[in-house]
């Protein structure tokens, strides 16, 4: 099957979006799928406001439809509800292309936090962005309960994985060489330092031992200089990052606002036991398991977890596959008939050939800072 995947969400970007997509379309080329991925590196872009490091495609929407119409495709998919979501969408709708969708990232959750944007209004817009959508692909069971009450129609439930060879187990908390003898236990976040990801309920648990922090975003300066005494790492490298996980004696995921949360499921699979609320995302992640503790007192979790034997962290994460994800993922695409398939318009001025970007597929694997 030949498919178009259209996100605003992808490398060099870092995040929990990019490295699902990532790997999805890695473990789809892997069993003899084609992917066309259309992404921002292939427009003029600007910066995201109040998120650097997410650049945005500026006015997509011709060369989007060029490019679909290019690649004449089996299926099409919508990753995100960004410019080149809306831009797809249109196009689709103009052209009677049927398409699936995905939501990724509770965005209006993000919006009232960081702009002070009622919920309901952001939930309108995107329950606008998914109607005409043949199937809206949700991570988790709750998320579908959630946007179901909220009016979302054509809900798929879907689910994402973990690399267990990158994210090796450590039977014992190892000593990283770039973080040297840290004081234990070891507490570590992973994700973007912004404003929904409640991180300050974190650096602010009354525990023993020492804090690390792997990400960026808009707090991290602010919050640096409030909390001096946690490691501040920035991105790292995929590799050094498993090698962080399995230095770490409890990861703390103090987000009340996720889809999923894929950084749990790293942890785990280095052995790492996870403190977390309980909400949507570690309800499904962690669940009953005993891979973590999930307590409305994050510190009570944490002590919680820190009793956790590793294995059982590692084999909860054995149940999350890249190849399920993906077999699911093909089964949820409407394919399009032969008679709506685009076509290039043989009239349209030929365009001359974009060089390879950077962008284009990521070369380096970064961390999924969600």
């Amino acid at each position: 099957m030949k498919i178009v995947l259209v996100t605003d969400a992808w490398s060099p970007q870092v995040n929990g979006v990019v490295t699902t997509l990532v790997e999805l379309v890695r473990r789809l080329q892997a069993v003899g799928h084609e992917v066309v991925v259309i992404q921002p590196g292939q427009f003029r872009t600007r910066p995201c406001p109040g998120y650097a490091g997410i650049e945005i495609a500026l006015f997509p929407g011709r060369r989007l439809g060029e490019m679909v119409s290019a690649a004449n495709p089996d299926a099409i998919h919508i990753a995100t509800e960004g410019p080149l979501g809306w831009a797809a969408r249109r196009h689709c709708l103009r052209h009677g292309l049927p398409f699936t969708t995905a939501f990724h990232t509770k965005f209006p959750e993000i919006l009232q936090a960081a702009l002070g944007v009622p919920l309901s209004w952001g939930y309108a817009l995107f329950r606008h962005f998914h109607r005409p959508s043949s199937g809206v692909m949700v991570p988790t069971a709750g998320v579908k309960e959630m946007l179901a009450a909220r009016g979302f129609h054509h809900l798929r439930e879907w689910t994402h994985g973990v690399d267990t060879r990158l994210f090796a187990h450590a039977p014992e908390a190892r000593t990283c060489p770039g973080l040297g003898q840290l004081a234990r236990p070891v507490s570590l976040y992973v994700g973007r330092v912004s404003y929904e990801k409640n991180i300050a309920a974190f650096l602010e648990l009354d525990v023993p031992g020492s804090k690390v922090v792997c990400g960026v975003g808009p707090l991290e300066t602010a919050l640096r200089e409030r909390y001096p005494n946690v490691h501040w790492l920035g991105v790292l490298p995929r590799q050094e990052l498993a090698a962080v996980y399995a230095a770490a004696d409890v990861f703390v995921f103090p987000s009340r606002n996720e889809t999923f949360g894929l950084v749990m499921l790293e942890a785990m699979a280095c052995g790492v036991p996870v403190a977390a609320y309980p909400v949507d995302g570690p309800l499904q992640v962690i669940g009953s398991s005993g891979a973590g503790a999930l307590r409305e007192d994050l510190a009570e979790a944490w002590h919680a977890a820190l009793k956790v034997p590793r294995q059982v962290a590692r084999e909860r994460s054995l149940r999350f596959g890249w190849g399920r994800a993906a077999e699911l993922f093909v089964a949820y695409l409407v394919p399009l008939p032969r008679r709506l398939r685009p076509q290039p318009d043989p009239a349209a001025p030929a365009r001359p050939a974009r060089p390879p970007q950077a962008g284009d597929m990521p070369r380096k694997r970064h961390h999924s800072v969600e």
